[in-house]
């Protein structure tokens, strides 16, 4: 059953709660006793554990099935794909110095992963690698994956970062020598070469690392995590309660998809016929040993606020890429005019900026007898020209409006708005190119919408350059100015999307996408700023920055799978627009952030800087951005001449 619902068709595979169960060959039972007991899956053994190839002579393998527990017809297909995930017998030590152990390890992982694959089961559960050396397993692996189907391998890895590298290991939890765990996910992924099959399930232990080192998990692929009933507090009615770290650990990975899985045997107890649960499973009296673990969890759950509507409608774009707007090369499309012009958060404050400018330009004593001539270039279907004739009737200011649009579509639109609304003698259409239109007479505000996730990078400067010609010489910009900024993050969904596209090209474009799925590893940067007017005879649009960042030594060791671009803008005075998350825009959707990828991810070590370098490049016919990273190890330039990646003048 369902932990909950956190809105209306919430399809979020974190609903369902998994049980770690023990070998059992009657499996319709295990599996009947489990989901009545209120689990939606198990993760069950599919091998008996006394199983050893090398225990068998050649004629009694050949003639024996093998002991796996129970056939295939004992369920139905969907109940073997929907409840059930493969556990690998846990024995298992591919990279064992016992070479009798080592081949029964490769010949039993081989079958089970070919028993799961005929089940159809969605995924299996891969021990932890026992040693420091982990090699050979990843290659049994790599050539499982070669014919592997659709079906998911979580690899099994403790949640464990000693802060102190002299701390003792525990080598049955995870390999000897390694006092971060992420190091050896690290390890065996680049090893399997981040095939996009294989995938995490964090044994969560009674003790977490420090925020920082579990924060850079959220970049990884995490499948489930497993909560042993050992990590369990007891609160004061004897029930069985998460530490509040581990509460809002739990509650994170409920909003990345991550399936929470109960291991172990029960250690509270619960007084018979209680729960604190407003939903029991109890059937004819009996209540599953587990179940008050089971209840807790889904309280988490429920407890979460709902999602809000906006994040509701982003939903379907998180960690999907998309490139660019070309919005110089291009017209857009009126659905894409209309899902911009419902961002209502994002002309309230260009609202405001035009009041705030009025008000500076016009004192009071003039109101009535001065009109200010505003120019909209890149008007678009008139969002901003609305804001601007409110911001005028808010401050009691006469306006003259000049409407600059290229597309010849949208300019019908704004035809039909002035007879709609009545703009007539306030407002003139000017269908054209603001860089090549000759203005009848100068502005005193130029207000534009030219800005994309990373600020410049739809060529706001060299429109903007363009329209300055006919701004008076103490005119007002709105924006004012722009910055962008940069951080290094985990992205490992968004690499491998890119990678499998297998060229150049892709890795060397620049993606507009809803960060979700990533490990933020260190605090923004400004790169690039523009400010207009820019009346300097000497001004260029081309940039270069080389930054550096330092990431928290007590992260641990990163990868580095490229850097997440942002903006914040200066409308006019204290008047801002952005999306750089310390500052961003409450409520606003018109931007996602801007992914710059690494062609080769880069693993920094903690207290190790890491020094990336930014170019903006300007040529006759287009705009392009370069970028590599120097330190710790060097990467290719990214993007040379703008051979893949380009914005078209």
């Amino acid at each position: 059953m369902p932990l909950g619902e956190r809105h209306g068709g919430d399809k979020s595979e974190s609903r369902y709660c998994g049980i770690e169960t023990e070998f059992d060959d009657d499996m319709p039972n295990l599996l009947s006793y489990n989901v009545h007991g209120g689990f939606d899956f198990i993760l069950a053994t599919l091998m008996d554990p006394n199983y050893r190839p090398s225990l068998l002579d050649n004629d009694t393998s050949r003639s024996r099935a093998l002991p796996f527990a129970g056939s295939d017809l004992v369920l139905s297909p969907s109940q073997w794909s929907s409840h059930v995930v493969g556990k690998i017998s846990s024995w298992i030590d591919l990279d064992s110095e016992d070479e009798t152990l080592r081949e029964d390890s490769e010949i039993t992982l081989k079958q089970e992963i070919a028993w799961a694959s005929h089940l159809s089961l969605q995924a299996c559960l891969l021990p932890t690698p026992k040693g420091s050396s982990c090699a050979n397993y990843a290659r049994c692996l790599n050539q499982i994956f070669q014919n592997l189907g659709g079906m998911q391998l979580w690899l099994r890895i403790p949640l464990v970062k000693s802060e102190d590298d002299t701390e003792a290991k525990n080598p049955d939890c995870m390999g000897e020598g390694k006092v971060d765990s992420w190091e050896l996910w690290n390890s065996f992924r680049l090893l399997c070469e981040h095939h996009s099959q294989l995938s995490v399930a964090l044994d969560l232990l009674s003790s977490l690392p420090s925020a920082s080192s579990v924060a850079r998990w959220f970049g990884e692929p995490i499948r489930a995590a497993i909560i042993n009933t050992n990590s369990f507090l007891t609160n004061a009615k004897g029930y069985p309660c998460l530490s509040k770290r581990h509460q809002r650990l739990a509650t994170a990975f409920f909003d990345h998809s991550v399936q929470i899985v109960i291991s172990g045997r029960s250690v509270h107890k619960v007084p018979v016929g209680t729960s604190e649960s407003h939903v029991d499973n109890q059937i004819e009296g009996w209540r599953h040993p587990l179940k008050s673990y089971l209840d807790y969890v889904a309280f988490l759950y429920q407890k979460m606020d709902p999602l809000p509507e906006q994040e509701r409608f982003e939903l379907g774009y998180r960690d999907y890429l998309q490139s660019p707007l070309q919005p110089l090369m291009d017209n857009l499309e009126a659905q894409t005019y209309e899902i911009f012009e419902k961002d209502t958060c994002k002309y309230s404050q260009y609202q405001r900026a035009v009041a705030k400018a009025l008000v500076d330009r016009v004192p009071d004593e003039d109101a009535s007898r001065v009109t200010t001539v505003l120019m909209v270039v890149g008007a678009g279907r008139g969002p901003l020209v609305r804001a601007s004739l409110q911001a005028a009737e808010e401050t009691d200011r006469k306006l003259k409006i000049y409407a600059v649009e290229k597309n010849p579509n949208a300019v019908v639109t704004l035809h039909s708005l002035i007879k709609l609304e009545g703009w007539e003698g306030i407002v003139t259409i000017v269908s054209s190119d603001m860089r090549s239109w000759d203005a009848p007479e100068k502005a005193d505000i130029l207000v534009s919408e030219l800005l994309g996730s990373f600020g410049d990078n739809e060529l706001s400067p060299e429109c903007l350059d363009g329209a300055q010609r006919f701004l008076k010489e103490d005119g007002i910009s709105i924006p004012s100015s722009y910055t962008s900024f940069v951080q290094p993050v985990t992205a490992c969904k968004l690499y491998n999307d890119i990678k499998s596209h297998k060229d150049l090209v892709h890795f060397e474009t620049a993606y507009v996408v809803k960060l979700h799925r990533v490990a933020r590893l260190a605090h923004t940067q400004p790169v690039f700023t523009f400010t207009h007017p820019d009346h300097s005879p000497t001004a260029s649009n081309q940039r270069y920055k080389k930054l550096q960042f330092d990431i928290p030594e007590d992260t641990g060791a990163a990868l580095i799978h490229g850097f997440a671009g942002y903006f914040d803008a200066t409308l006019y005075k204290d008047v801002h627009l952005g999306i750089e998350p310390s500052t961003c825009t409450p409520n606003m959707f018109s931007w996602f952030p801007i992914f710059f990828p690494l062609r080769t991810p880069v693993c920094v070590q903690p207290g190790s800087p890491l020094e990336v370098h930014f170019w903006r490049c300007c040529g006759s016919t287009k705009v392009w951005y370069e970028w590599c990273v120097t330190s710790p190890s060097a990467s290719p330039l990214h993007n040379t001449n703008g051979r893949s990646y380009w914005v078209g003048l």
